[in-house]
């Protein structure tokens, strides 16, 4: 609402998003490192890749307005780059602005605190709280919006699908705010994460298996898998990726059709010895055996009809960023059809290729690069 009403004034609106998939849901969103080019690697005193002289300095000289949403996602290393960036920018307009909190734009950063926060590997809880925007200087600066209206109230058909609504949002909330009871049954230890599940947000007459809550969540799975609409609406959250590599194994194989098994080529790199040591320390074997979060499987089992999830951004003009999900409608020798079933452009096919991948950040004494097409099922 904020983007289309300023924008229909003539106003500059630049939004950003955290996450490639909520990047597609605004109109012109780019993910916030790709907008302001801001570093992988973060530590305390670098700053954005702006030039003055670039279109996007241009740009900044002219907005009157930049959308974050996601926000809490990242560390505050992130806004802190940005800060500096647009001082320096902005100091070429009015040198005023040197002093003023991101040269003096103001910045809508959206989320919520109860969401993911910023990802430290081998971090403490501690460490996760000392990362986020909260331990900035910045969020002195900052003037905090609450909203209390949940708008998915509004998509019930009925009253009594309100109701249902309203208490489960309202469980929901109470969870993000330590709120909930635990247990009743106080004869037995648990542990602190351990919450007690009201019985209307659950089934217990039905057994607890995998193949019963695939078929509660995928009702009539064989007539519908090819349906966008039906995929788009259900999915399954599991706590670890182990969990979610077996799920997606059964439903594959639920699925008719040929399977189509694409294998990746992994070498190592930037590591000490010569090419014939290196291929001696680290075999194909050992590379291929390799599981690392962000790089597709070595062995990539695929179906016409199958749902994907890309695992980088490609193009995010074209709605193909990091987690927009997919649906494989032809497998070639060297590449797949997919079809886009979620966000602004569904119904949208692409044909996707292997391609080198590296991770960025990984506790490999080495550097792996594996050439596999950047699926995840």
């Amino acid at each position: 609402m904020l983007i289309y009403k300023l924008r229909s004034l003539g106003l500059i609106v630049l939004p950003v998003a955290s996450s490639g998939i909520a990047a597609t849901l605004m109109p012109g969103g780019r993910t916030s490192h790709s907008r302001f080019r801001i570093p992988i690697v973060l530590d305390d005193y670098s700053s954005c890749g702006i030039r003055h002289d670039s279109d996007i300095g241009e740009l900044i000289k002219h907005k009157d307005l930049i959308i974050w949403d996601g926000a809490p996602m990242q560390h505050h290393y992130v806004f802190e780059y940005l800060d500096r960036s647009l001082r320096d920018i902005m100091k070429a307009v009015d040198p005023k602005r040197f002093s003023m909190p991101f040269g003096g734009i103001i910045v809508v950063l959206g989320g919520d605190f109860r969401h993911i926060l910023p990802v430290i590997n081998q971090g403490s809880r501690g460490d996760v709280v000392s990362a986020t925007i909260t331990r900035s200087l910045l969020w002195l600066n900052s003037k905090i919006l609450l909203l209390y209206r949940n708008m998915r109230l509004n998509q019930a058909q009925d009253t009594f699908e309100v109701e249902e609504l309203r208490l489960f949002a309202e469980w929901v909330l109470k969870i993000g705010n330590g709120e909930v009871q635990q247990h009743d049954d106080f004869s037995k230890e648990y542990a602190e994460d351990e919450i007690l599940i009201p019985s209307q947000f659950c089934d217990p007459e039905l057994k607890n298996t995998v193949d019963n809550m695939i078929k509660w969540t995928y009702p009539n799975f064989l007539e519908q898998y090819k349906s966008q609409v039906y995929l788009s609406e259900r999915a399954i959250l599991t706590p670890t990726n182990q969990i979610v590599t077996h799920l997606n194994s059964v439903i594959v194989d639920i699925i008719p059709g040929a399977e189509f098994t694409y294998y990746s080529v992994d070498k190592a790199e930037d590591f000490g010895g010569t090419t014939t040591e290196l291929s001696f320390i680290f075999p194909p074997e050992y590379l291929n055996s390799i599981n690392v979060p962000g790089l597709p499987p070595h062995k990539l089992k695929l179906k016409e009809g199958v749902a994907v999830m890309l695992m980088c951004n490609l193009n995010q003009t074209l709605g193909l960023c990091n987690g927009t999900r997919m649906m494989i409608t032809r497998c070639l020798k060297q590449c797949v059809e997919c079809e886009v079933i979620c966000g602004a452009f569904v119904g949208t096919k692409y044909f996707i290729p292997r391609m080198k991948l590296c991770p960025t950040d990984t506790k490999l004494p080495f550097k792996l690069n594996r050439k596999q097409m950047p699926l995840q099922i």
